[in-house]
């Protein structure tokens, strides 16, 4: 008797699955540039994201990469890039990650294998459990240095910060009572945590008042002289 080939399960409200092994997972995303994931014997289909989503992630895009490139702190990428967290281990793709130069080198030509330092997850209706509860747990098991969990959606608001502890656990970043984040992993970057929630993001003015106008300038400058 021919063998039937997996199928796809629906989840008309979420994503879809498909079991695969990882070799076989390799070959059938292979330049399709779909939002893939992964994890345990199973290829996770995303929903495509929604406008509100992406806008949050097109702002800390260009904020952090101006920031970055300003400072030459690293590489920052923006979803779709998978991350190979350990060999036997699942492969994400977070909205967001960063690696510091130390870490470069786990940068490949197909893949970022390991740790990055920062994670940036955006999240959605489908992937509350996923960000706030998988995602954790294999983040903080790796060593991701920092974790950051955003929820814009309408009525939830919400921004949580996490930064690895000498333990090896996750701690709960406060923010400060000016409503400013501040990270451990970029330095000299803070985030006021209303922008997030601006009806227009806009990345410049926020740029402006994190760096400061005359000290912008002098990071052009600096930039522009860099070999």
């Amino acid at each position: 008797m021919e063998a039937t080939p997996p199928t796809v399960q629906d989840a008309p409200s979420g994503p879809r699955t498909l079991p695969m092994t990882y070799e076989e997972y390799l070959a059938w995303d292979e330049g399709k540039g779909s939002l893939v994931e992964w994890v345990d014997g199973e290829v996770i289909v995303h929903m495509p994201p929604k406008p509100l989503h992406q806008d949050l992630v097109s702002f800390l895009d260009r904020l952090i990469g101006a920031f970055v490139d300003l400072y030459a702190l690293g590489k920052l990428y923006v979803s779709p890039i998978e991350v190979k967290l350990w060999p036997d281990g699942p492969s994400r793709e977070p909205d967001l990650v960063f690696l510091n130069n130390s870490n470069r080198h786990r940068i490949t030509a197909n893949r970022i294998v390991g740790a990055p330092d920062l994670v940036i997850e955006i999240v959605s209706t489908d992937s509350v459990r996923r960000d706030r509860v998988d995602k954790y747990d294999e983040y903080e098991g790796v060593g991701v240095r920092e974790y950051w969990v955003i929820d814009n959606r309408p009525g939830q608001r919400r921004a949580l910060f996490h930064q690895l502890a000498p333990d090896g656990q996750y701690q709960r970043v406060t923010i400060e009572e000016d409503g400013v984040y501040r990270s451990a992993v970029l330095p000299g970057f803070w985030l006021r945590v209303d922008w997030l929630w601006q009806e227009n993001l806009n990345f410049l003015p926020a740029l402006a008042e994190l760096v400061g106008p005359d000290q912008l300038a002098e990071a052009l400058r600096r930039t522009i002289e860099r070999p």
